[in-house]
């Protein structure tokens, strides 16, 4: 019983033109021409018909295995990575893993199509996108920062829902600084400040949302961009705030979240996180890498960030600072703290005098008279509410309140006992940093 043989299109078309060939119907350059080769390959494929027929024309690696073929031990154990520790992970992803953490060096596209053959779809869905006009990048690094919170369940329901704070350079799109945090707040972009600050210097400019931490969001507060801790803080280190029209606007950082809520969330799931210190972690591993793979040279080589100028107190600037008037009794109040203050000099009172309350992104309570140091404490590690805090003078015992002074105590749960805007901000400043 005879082997059929299959031939291709084209292997039947060059059959054809061989056998007219053979019969003297084409000349040998009607021939070659026919057949899209040169004329040595030409005569090579008239000899192997001669003596195979049309068995000759087939390529004689058909029906033989690569010789790159990825053995089958190594197939195995891919699939098994990526049904147990690496499952969820994209296939760009899964291949930089693997080559990275185990050793496998394989091609996106080899493992794109082993892992359709076992069964196993890629974890993402994509749609077309509508139809947008591209901005074209700042030239330079430093030029605009783009800034924006990502609201997700990052621990995919091992614990709380958090928001990741983060910037990106314009330029190169490059990730300058990112923090977890519980909530989108002026905590988290303080820090980012100060880490892009130390890092890479000061930018010209933010590109970021209508958020209340940039500025007030009720009537006829819009044009007040100083009127809070973050815009104030901007403003001293001369930098720009620049609003956004749209969430389209800032495409580059939106697209940096996309990426990062799946390959970030992969890694959280495979480290088994299940709180916000550890994210915080994981994430400070993750952001080199996500830089080496995915930021872009400047079409400027010159950087254009600044140093931060000689002199400037960064830490003060990048603290919550309010202003109060001392009263009578030597104390200051905020938000239902009372600060009782040590004498002045020469054992002077303080009364009547307006002081600034700064809080440090490192914990400490400052407060400050014409630039002179009057006191400085920790904060305490759990300040549900700041009534319970005092600075005390530190060469003598606290004051004792009087019946004169105590005046009216608010039943538990009257509003007057619900903390205000800085003890939440203490709150979750103090929170973080025992984190």
């Amino acid at each position: 019983m005879k082997e059929s043989l299959t031939l291709t299109a084209k292997e039947q078309q060059r059959t054809e033109v061989i056998s007219r060939w053979l019969a003297g119907v084409l000349t040998t350059a009607d021939a070659v021409l026919l057949m899209g080769c040169s004329e040595r390959t030409a005569w090579r494929l008239r000899a192997a018909m001669l003596h195979e027929g049309a068995a000759g024309l087939v390529h004689g690696n058909r029906g033989r295995p690569s010789a790159q073929r990825l053995p089958v031990e190594i197939a195995e154990r891919i699939i098994l990575l990526a049904t147990t520790e690496y499952q969820g992970f994209n296939d760009t992803h899964l291949a930089e893993m693997l080559a990275e953490e185990e050793g496998i060096e394989i091609g996106r596209s080899s493992l794109r199509r082993l892992l359709r053959s076992n069964g196993i779809a890629s974890p993402r869905r994509r749609r077309a996108s509508r139809y947008r006009s591209r901005r074209e990048r700042m030239a330079q690094a430093g030029l605009l920062v783009q800034v924006d919170g990502s609201r997700h369940d990052w621990l995919e329901g091992r614990g709380p829902w958090l928001t990741l704070v983060g910037g990106i350079d314009d330029a190169t799109s490059l990730i300058v600084g990112a923090v977890f945090r519980e909530a989108e707040d002026g905590v988290g972009y303080l820090l980012i400040l100060r880490d892009m600050a130390r890092r890479f210097g000061l930018p010209a400019a933010i590109y970021r949302d209508g958020s209340s931490v940039f500025a007030p969001t009720h009537r006829g507060a819009r044009d007040s961009d100083e009127a809070t801790q973050v815009a104030r803080a901007l403003a001293e280190l001369g930098i720009s705030s620049i609003l956004a029209g749209s969430a389209q606007a800032k495409g580059r950082i939106e697209r940096a979240w996309g990426t990062f809520q799946d390959r970030l969330v992969a890694e959280l799931r495979r480290r088994a996180v299940t709180d916000l210190a550890g994210a915080n972690l994981v994430l400070a591993e993750f952001i080199p890498r996500f830089n080496r793979r995915f930021a872009v040279p400047a079409a400027s080589p010159v950087p254009a960030w600044r140093p931060v100028p000689v002199g400037l107190d960064l830490a003060r600037v990048l603290a919550f600072r309010w202003r109060r008037a001392v009263g009578s009794d030597s104390c200051i109040r905020l938000d239902g703290a009372i600060l009782q203050l040590p004498p002045g000099a020469g054992g002077r009172s303080l009364a009547g005098r307006r002081v600034e309350v700064e809080l440090r992104l490192d914990g400490r309570l400052l407060v400050l008279a014409d630039g002179r140091l009057l006191a400085a404490v920790p904060a305490p590690p759990e300040p549900r509410r700041l009534r319970d805090l005092r600075l005390l003078d530190p060469h003598g015992p606290a004051p004792e309140r009087t019946s004169r002074n105590v005046g009216y105590r608010p039943k538990p749960g009257h509003p007057w006992s619900r903390p205000g805007p800085a003890a939440r901000k203490l709150n979750d400043l103090t929170d973080s940093l025992d984190r």
